[in-house]
């Protein structure tokens, strides 16, 4: 819902709650809530404020007008390399930023990924985000939605750290060059496995020492797969996050490799809430000769993420 502030005159969004007398507050609201009061950065949604009323809790946010999703929808078939150059970095900005503070997003997807008329890329919807306790050996594994979820999750594990949000970091990657999902699942978790075993090949304990304890994991049930897509692959590597061992992921490091090497230096040296867009020589490419606009056709990528307990 949009509403128009009364002290500026600008365009808010409102994320309206209907409260339920017998169960209170959701969780995911609340968790969104305590945990972006705490993050100002030019690439996560900004929340303006909370109202809680008996019936309903409202968070009013900064309006941004479309989402990745949206922009890829209106721009088919892969983005321009710059604006895919421009879009990771943002992303990695932001997670680096809240992985400072402790704080997995754990639902990264095109559709969390607001896109500002300038190009600027904000990270939102905090409902399944996870804070105060990174690596932890007590996460929930139904996080993330089903095409973005990374495979050791899909087999158990609840034992993760910002090794998590990279995978979907590799996932987004992939399809902003191709314009296409990377493992677009379309029944079930073991449909999803074979997707992505179908690029990366099958696991073994040679490859990934530790993936036969996994909960869900039974030695036989995927065929081995040695076909690779060498753009999912050169993507996914960039991303560090082929396998996804619990262990933690440096996201300051990544901003750091060589695939960003073109981008002007001073982008490493801005304040948190300064957008890179600040730096003159920055702006985003036409896709296609289109300017970026409001995309009024929105799909949903994958599967909708169960509520985790976590």
């Amino acid at each position: 819902m949009l509403c128009v502030c009364r002290v500026n005159g600008k365009l808010v969004a409102l994320k309206v709650i209907r409260l339920q007398e017998e169960e209170g507050t959701p969780f995911t609201a609340i968790r969104e809530a305590s945990l972006l009061k705490g993050l100002k950065h030019a690439n996560i949604v900004l929340l303006h404020d909370i109202i809680h009323t008996k019936e309903t809790l409202t968070l009013v946010f900064e309006y941004v007008h479309t989402d990745l999703c949206q922009y890829m929808d209106k721009h088919p078939g892969g983005l321009h390399p710059d604006n895919v150059r421009l879009f990771l970095f943002q992303l990695l900005r932001g997670l680096s930023y809240i992985h400072q503070r402790y704080i997995l997003h754990r639902d990264l997807k095109p559709q969390n990924l607001l896109i500002s008329d300038t190009g600027e890329l904000k990270l939102a919807d905090f409902g399944l985000a996870r804070a105060k306790s990174v690596p932890s050996h007590t996460y929930s594994n139904e996080v993330v939605t089903l095409w973005y979820r990374p495979p050791d999750v899909l087999l158990g594990s609840t034992d993760y750290s910002t090794c998590l949000d990279m995978w979907g970091v590799g996932c987004i990657f992939v399809e902003m060059i191709q314009g296409v999902a990377a493992f677009p699942g379309m029944k079930d978790i073991q449909d999803q496995l074979e997707r992505i075993f179908l690029v990366l090949g099958t696991q073994s304990e040679e490859t990934w020492p530790g993936v036969h304890s996994l909960p869900h994991f039974k030695p036989g049930k995927c065929p081995v797969h040695l076909t690779v897509n060498d753009t999912c692959w050169h993507a996914l590597e960039m991303a560090s996050s082929l396998r996804c061992k619990p262990k933690p992921v440096d996201f300051s490091a990544a901003l750091h490799h060589v695939y960003f090497s073109h981008l002007p230096p001073r982008l490493w040296e801005l304040p948190d809430m300064s957008s890179i867009f600040s730096v003159p020589t920055v702006k985003l490419q036409p896709e296609s000769g289109d300017s970026i606009q409001v995309c009024s056709k929105s799909h949903s990528h994958g599967k909708a993420t169960s509520n985790s307990k976590h």
